[in-house]
């Protein structure tokens, strides 16, 4: 690819052999044509390289590099994101499935907005065999998604689209706080930049019934607390009184609530706006 593409599609791969055929294809599907497709995998130990590379050979808008060693998701995607060439990056996961208008509608709404720096998009939750398990929406106006960032993440991260300029004046992904590693990132963005979330289903998200995120829920969340903190105290957020309480409330109960039924209570409550 000789001339600068409008959007870098960054994917971080790691042993996704079953799934990233499909998530490479429902990229290369796109109504918008004019991007490049960036591959870092993470050494994975199975085929998902391999099978990444067949597709080079057909389309020359995909480049694809490999880690020497595991540098887990913040890393990577951080060396990918130094590999675009485009202006505007979006994130996309190998497990997932992009819908074809996606790169469109997003990069429509960048720029026409040139004060929007992040713009998500509902995503529906399928399971390993692909069977929908529920629908997952956001606010919509940056107001709102500003509000709820004290609650849950006011984005899906493989669904973002932003500008790399905003990405790079914060200085990228905090590589050492995995998972929250974007939710920071949306922190400090959002004190000079506006967010924007489209009100259509873009993206098909995995969801594991064995995820490393239900086992490790106690440490995950105390670390989402401590980015929520930072933002306070060198950010200049000042959450609401329900913001609090609802902090304070998902506190006290990581200690004795069982996590699967922790996530169990708040996907119902997500599903039915009650947060």
């Amino acid at each position: 690819m000789k001339n600068k593409p409008s959007i870098s599609v960054v994917m971080p791969t790691y042993n996704a052999e079953i799934y990233i055929a499909r998530a490479i294809e429902s990229i290369l599907n796109q109504t918008k044509k004019d991007f490049e497709l960036i591959i870092v995998d993470d050494c994975s130990s199975d085929k998902t390289l391999s099978i990444a590379k067949r597709y080079v050979r057909d389309d020359k808008r995909i480049r694809i590099f490999s880690n020497k060693k595991n540098l887990k998701i913040a890393k990577t995607l951080n060396k990918a994101i130094s590999y675009a060439k485009a202006d505007i990056i979006a994130r996309m996961d190998a497990d997932d499935v992009s819908d074809v208008a996606r790169l469109e509608l997003q990069y429509k709404v960048l720029e026409r907005n040139p004060k929007v720096a992040v713009v998500g998009a509902y995503m529906t939750v399928i399971n390993e065999r692909g069977k929908e398990i529920s629908k997952r929406e956001y606010p919509t106006a940056s107001n709102d998604l500003k509000k709820v960032i004290f609650r849950y993440n006011p984005f899906a991260h493989p669904v973002v689209m932003f500008r790399k300029k905003a990405y790079q004046e914060f200085g990228g992904y905090v590589e050492n706080i995995f998972p929250v590693e974007d939710l920071d990132l949306w922190f400090k963005i959002g004190t000079k930049y506006e967010f924007a979330t489209i009100p259509k289903y873009l993206l098909k998200y995995t969801l594991y019934t064995t995820s490393s995120s239900h086992k490790n829920l106690k440490s995950i969340e105390i670390r989402g607390l401590k980015v929520k903190l930072n933002a306070i105290r060198k950010l200049g957020y000042k959450p609401s009184i329900y913001a609090v309480i609802y902090n304070l409330a998902e506190y006290t109960t990581i200690w004795f609530m069982p996590s699967k039924m922790r996530i169990s209570l708040f996907n119902f409550l997500r599903s039915r706006k009650l947060i």
